[in-house]
Parts: C-alpha cells; structure tokens; sequence
C-alpha cells in the first residue's frame, strides 16, 4: 500500500487567547503514517491533540513547525490547500453543522455545484454517494426531518461525492444514540472495505475502534501508543493511566485474569471471550 498521510516532527501551538500570553503547546514531535485503504482509530482523553492533529491533514491547521504531507503535498503550500481538501474530506461531531440545503440531494450536491462540477455529472455522483451511504430512498427528503444517524450519513454522502482518497471523521457518532452509532460505523465499515477508502476515524468509544485496522493513542499531544487494536487494548493498565477506557469485554477478562482466569491479553470480542470461558471451564 502506499504512503497517503504521512507527519513529520510535527509540533503545534495556539496563540494565547490574552495578550502578550504564552503560546499554548497542543501536538509534540508527532511522526505518523497513514497508507491508503487503511482504516484509522485515533483514540484520546479530551484536549489530549487528537482532534488538532485531525485538522493538520486537512490543512485546516498548519505545523507551528515540522510538516505533513498528503498525497506527497505538503500541507503549508497555500496554492495547493485545494488539491489537499479535495484527497481529504472531513466529517465533524454535529452533523447539522455541515448540511446547508433544505432538500438531501440538494445538500449532497452543494459543494459540487460550488466547484462547477457538469450537472450530469453532478447527478451521477449524488446519486452514488446516497446509495452508498443507504440513504437514496431519502433523497427527496428535508434533512430536518432525519435522525441523528440518518443526518451523519448526509455529510458523509455529501464527502463522498467529492470522491476523496481519504475521509476523516472527528467524533461522528458522538452525538448519536446507539442505533445511529451503528448506522454510521456500518456506513464506515462499506467505505473502507467495498471502496477502499482511507479513514481516520477519531472516537470515544472503544468498541467503535476496535473495528480498525489500527489504533493511534495520543496523550497530552505525543504519540502513545501505534499499533493493532489486539496490540493496544492488551495495555490495559496504561490506558487507564491516561484517562481511557477499553472494550467491556477487554475489561472482564482483565478482571478475570486477576482471580487466575488464563484469558488473552488481546481478547477483544465476546465470542472470542466465551470461546476461550468454554475451552477453560471444559478442561
């Protein structure tokens, strides 16, 4: 696979908020590489860097030193921050933020119009980008209307029509109920594995990340921990330290293991787990 995202040394700092202030230090010396196709969990307490280090790739932010490159594009060159956002779209937490149109197509179609993409054309991607996403039979629908997972998959929709290498998603489900979480990991999930879409896909929960490819833990802006998610969630007492919880059925076999219950370190899905209760309690 090749190289998609790739930082360097990167650091960044706020300007202070009061005059004559200290700068405030947010990312430090983060080196990270994403490939396309991969499918990305970026985990962190709040105001641990992860959300800060989401918007470096979409140039929305720039290295206070260091640098990123997107497709090979260096981030700070301000003639290309076009061809940068248009291999990188980003979804946020609150989906009402994104949609503009009162009409799901019409808002799907927003952006397109705004780079005068050919009406034909225009069609023929919304239309795909809704299937994609299951919300073609809402077309005609005012978004208003929709629930919090339905909404999700619009802005979702309305990235893909841009046709990305890569889509970054900061918090999506965080604002939904359970059923809409399943919805827009589902959605996700099809991206990645149907469309070979790279997604960064930065969360709270635990059980949404443990569907990835790879987990990047960030703590007080460094880099933490990089690796599989059966690698990362074998940590358990480290991501306890930094204020992070691991998947329930992680948690239980880490208790179990204390009272003499041989389970793995790496068990990170109930079957897995009840696999491994039957094998024990068989013997």
């Amino acid at each position: 696979m090749s190289e998609l995202i790739k930082s360097e040394h990167l650091f960044f700092e706020y300007a202070s908020q009061e005059e004559g202030g200290q700068p405030v230090p947010v990312l430090h010396d983060i080196n990270i590489s994403v490939n396309s196709g991969e499918f990305v969990a970026v985990l962190g307490h709040n105001g641990s860097g992860k959300s800060t280090f989401a918007k470096h790739i979409n140039a929305i932010l720039q290295p206070t030193s260091g640098v990123i490159y997107v497709d090979g594009i260096n981030t700070v060159n301000d003639e290309l921050i076009f061809d940068i956002r248009q291999q990188v779209g980003m979804v946020f937490q609150n989906p009402d933020n994104q949609i503009v149109a009162t009409v799901v197509e019409e808002d799907v179609a927003f952006a397109l119009e705004n780079l005068g993409v050919e009406p034909n054309e225009i069609r023929t991607r919304v239309d795909n980008a809704l299937k994609q996403v299951d919300m073609y039979e809402f077309r005609e629908h005012a978004p208003h209307q929709l629930s919090g997972g339905q909404k999700q998959r619009v802005a979702i929709a309305g990235i893909i029509a841009m046709r990305p290498k890569c889509i970054v998603l900061d918090e999506p489900t965080a604002m939904l109920d359970p059923r809409g979480r399943r919805e827009v990991l589902k959605t996700i999930k099809e991206l990645n594995e149907k469309y070979k879409t790279t997604v960064v896909f930065i969360t709270h929960f635990m059980d949404e990340a443990v569907q990835a490819h790879r987990i990047i833990v960030i703590d007080n802006g460094k880099v933490l921990l990089d690796d599989t998610p059966e690698f990362v969630f074998s940590h358990v007492s480290l991501l306890k330290e930094v204020g992070l919880d691991v998947p329930q059925v992680t948690e239980l076999a880490y208790e179990l293991k204390k009272y003499g219950v041989n389970l793995s370190d790496s068990t990170l899905h109930v079957d897995d787990c009840v696999n491994q209760l039957v094998e024990i309690l068989g013997d």
